[in-house]
């Protein structure tokens, strides 16, 4: 309702742009999110963070008026107004939102004012309003779209800013040409505030068969900016950038995190000005000339999403929850898939490769993917890329006789395609070298892994990459499409023009990718760029999966996968359980770890079966059996992952939503100068609850494992000794103890290898004892245990 009583809208010098007044406070999932507009100045964000409680329109005014800040010492002479496309008109110095230019340079330093305000569609304010008004709406959740113009320098503006059910943030903006003459817009970058607080910056580097390696600095003075020119996201893309308070972790500290939820070229920035304030900020990263704008062209910029959380834990969980919330998500019996790239490479042979499906059948596999090399002269990675016709040569019967027999087993069939990407050694390339992206007719670009870059920009290329992979999937049962995408993007241009690519070639990726999924529903396409290079959330709108990595090796997985589920859940994460020996690190690990640092993912294989032992098969079998049991369980539930300082000991685990039951992996990462490392504290669970906890390994018993008595049947923590035969005592059926216990005191840590993995499973048995008011439990009426003998010898 209009409230009478704002001071803002009252002071005649608190604004010198006509137009309405109005504040919408979005609150949900314990997260507020205050917007303001005051005299259709450009909308800022008031407050993103802790949840407020129900505010009234008084409340909303008194927060305009008591968070605008003083007008320092050498400043504008009014206060400063950060929106949400921060203004060089507004005395904002630091990184502008919206950059561009008039063939003439005017219209460098537009002056956006906001005239009209909607809700869900409904307006709320429009600027014929009285402007002594002042609208405030508060909802739950919801999307608040805001239209914004300058006049004097012909450009029009929407911005949209939504606060989903999760409490995730979303924004993003579209610059339209109003004017006679062609505007280029050089950047269009949302910015939100974060407060003083946040003393601190995390974000991720990267390469190839590393990706999403942690990188922690201070968050100081100046521009932290994050760039990635490539052409897609990234091995070393920033992935999510949080700014936090001094310390935070996974279950601690005030966090804000934002990612660009794009493709192709992309901007992440942290800023403090000198003048107190501070940002997060994104966008697409536009090159010369990609933002041409004839009079009456729009560029809608990629969402910018935000999260806010009491931890990194609390963070990641309302991104999970978020994608989790769509129509499209993926269901939660995710198929076992095997993949065999590792096991055969470009050595297509029918036989050998029925013969895998038939181990791979007989141990639960549920998908069955073929890689690289089916198709034209693709004998090796040096030629036939562009060419998606099944090979004569590798296939002289085509695909149907491996299908046929895949699918008669019960196994889905996926197929591999580079679709963006061509040899010039392909009859694509001869026929059209047109369609190759290079800056002029007369050069190209340096080669990468033999390869250059197909412009589906192009209508014609467009057409024909996507009339031969539409064919192949009417031809052929294919449910699944691994997409890969392996290498950079440089000097992208249209060969004809000259002119810069990358933003055209990332949305016609994106069209090729909505336009398969609508012509085959049901299929499922996984985001593959040279391993982990694609995993951002505008692909992962019309994708199924990603690849974390190409190197499969389990203890580098453990540490991608951990940090890639920041942003993505375990369901979307490709993690497969490989050989015993890696084909990128070249060490040896035993199944148990290797199968364990797998199992918070999609779960798969990528090894040649006919090499394994029974032994191996047998526990394989019973790793995919645990897998099949859990998975419902795991795509629904909670990630938690412990604080353990530097520790080697690394916990990370799934807690259901109704905190009933719990899943965690503990593994060692390396050596340690101590001869135990403490307790283990299991987080996540309810602290009133009542828990059995019990001990599981599967398969071959870890190396030199040795679990504390806690965890084995029949010995008792006093009499505790180190005795031969130790090592063959059952372990433990289950242990009882409150949520808050094993939250907060712990579990004493087995002594483990570096390179080894148990898992730790959690049920709830009931609630707790009452408790009196001083916090001592009665006494249970529950028997004690008797003392168990000890083994002979004690």
């Amino acid at each position: 309702m209009p409230d009478q009583r704002d001071p803002s809208v009252n002071n005649p010098e608190a604004h010198d742009c006509a137009g309405p007044t109005v504040r919408v406070h979005l609150s949900s999932a314990g997260v507020s999110l205050l917007l303001d507009v005051t005299g259709g100045r450009i909308p800022a964000v008031l407050h993103w963070g802790p949840a407020l409680g129900s505010l009234t329109s008084a409340d909303a005014a008194q927060l305009a008026a008591v968070t605008t800040p003083p007008v320092a010492n050498n400043a504008p002479d009014v206060p400063l107004r950060l929106g949400l496309l921060p203004q060089n008109a507004d005395g904002w110095l630091g990184t502008p939102g919206l950059t561009g230019s008039r063939p003439d340079g005017s219209g460098f330093a537009p002056r956006l004012s906001c005239h009209a305000v909607r809700l869900d569609g409904e307006i709320l304010a429009e600027a014929d309003e009285d402007r002594d008004r002042a609208g405030f709406v508060e909802a739950a959740s919801g999307l608040v779209t805001f239209e914004l113009e300058d006049r004097a320098n012909g450009l029009e503006a929407r911005l949209e800013v939504e606060l989903t059910a999760q409490g995730l943030l979303r924004a993003r903006a579209e610059v339209t040409n109003a004017g006679a003459e062609t505007y280029t817009l050089s950047d269009l970058t949302l910015a939100l505030p974060v407060p003083l607080d946040a003393t601190e910056l995390l974000d991720f580097a990267g390469r190839w068969a590393h990706e999403r390696v942690p990188q922690r600095r201070g968050f100081t003075t100046g521009t932290h900016l994050r760039q990635s020119r490539r052409g897609r996201t990234g091995a070393d893309a920033a992935h999510l950038l949080h700014a936090g308070t001094a310390g935070f972790n996974f279950s601690s500290g005030q966090v804000w995190a934002v990612h660009v939820g794009f493709s192709g070229n992309h901007v992440h920035l942290a800023e403090r000005t000198s003048g107190g304030t501070q940002i997060l900020a994104g966008g697409e990263l536009l090159l010369p000339g990609e933002g041409r704008l004839a009079s009456g062209d729009s560029y809608r910029s990629p969402w910018l999403y935000g999260s806010y959380g009491n931890g990194l834990d609390e963070v990641a969980r309302r991104f999970h929850r978020h994608l989790r919330s769509r129509k499209h998500h993926v269901s939660t019996d995710r198929p076992v898939t095997l993949n065999v790239w590792e096991a055969v490479y470009f050595d297509h042979d029918l036989g050998r490769l029925t013969d895998l499906a038939d181990r791979a059948a007989a141990l639960g596999v549920e998908r069955y993917v073929l890689d690289d090399g089916w198709f034209g002269s693709r004998r090796d990675d040096t030629s036939g890329l562009g060419d998606w016709v099944v090979s004569p040569d590798a296939w002289p019967e085509g695909l149907g006789p491996l299908i046929d027999h895949v699918t008669g087993l019960g196994m889905q069939f996926g197929l591999w395609f580079e679709p963006e990407m061509v040899n010039l050694d392909s009859e694509l390339a001869r026929a059209h070298p047109e369609w190759v992206m290079a800056p002029s007719a007369e050069r190209i670009p340096f080669e990468s892994r033999y390869q250059q870059v197909l412009n589906l920009s192009h209508p014609g290329a467009f057409e024909h990459v996507h009339r031969q992979m539409d064919a192949l999937l009417n031809e052929y049962d294919i449910s699944y499409i691994k997409w890969d995408h392996n290498r950079d993007l440089v000097e992208a241009a249209d060969r004809s023009s000259g002119a810069a690519a990358t933003h055209a070639q990332t949305l016609a990726a994106y069209r090729l990718m909505d336009r398969l999924k609508a012509d085959h529903p049901g299929l499922e396409i996984e985001s593959c760029s040279s391993g982990g290079a694609r995993v951002d959330l505008g692909v992962l709108e019309r994708t199924d999966r990603v690849w974390v990595s190409d190197c499969i090796d389990p203890l580098e997985r453990l540490s991608m996968n951990r940090w890639t589920s920041q942003l993505i859940p375990f369901e979307l994460m490709g993690s497969h359980i490989a050989s015993g020996r890696s084909h990128t690190t070249g060490r040896l690990h035993s199944l148990s770890f290797r199968a364990a640092a797998a199992l918070m993912g999609h779960l798969g294989i990528e090894w040649d079966l006919a090499e394994a032992t029974e032994d191996e098969l047998s526990e394989l079998r019973t790793w995919i059996e645990l897998y099949k049991q859990r998975r419902e369980f795991l795509f629904t539930g909670d990630l938690v992952r412990a604080d353990r300082g530097m520790d080697a000991l690394w916990l990370t685990g799934v807690v259901s939503p109704t905190k009933d039951r719990a899943l965690y992996v503990l593994a060692c990462t390396e050596s340690t100068e101590l001869a135990t490392v403490g307790q283990v504290r299991l987080p996540g669970l309810d602290p009133r609850s009542r828990y059995r906890v019990r001990p599981l390994v599967l398969g071959e018993t870890p190396s030199n494992l040795r679990w504390p008595a806690w965890a084995l049947d029949g010995v008792e923590p006093a009499t505790d000794r180190n005795y031969r035969g130790r090592h063959e005592l059952p372990l433990t059926d289950g242990i009882e103890l409150p949520g808050a216990a094993l939250a907060n005191t712990g579990l004493a840590a087995p002594l483990m290898d570096p390179e080894t993995a148990v898992l730790i499973e959690v049920e709830a048995v009931g609630r707790p004892e009452s408790s009196d008011r001083s916090g001592t439990s009665e006494r249970s009426a529950t028997p004690a245990r008797p003392e168990t003998a000890g083994p002979a010898g004690d």
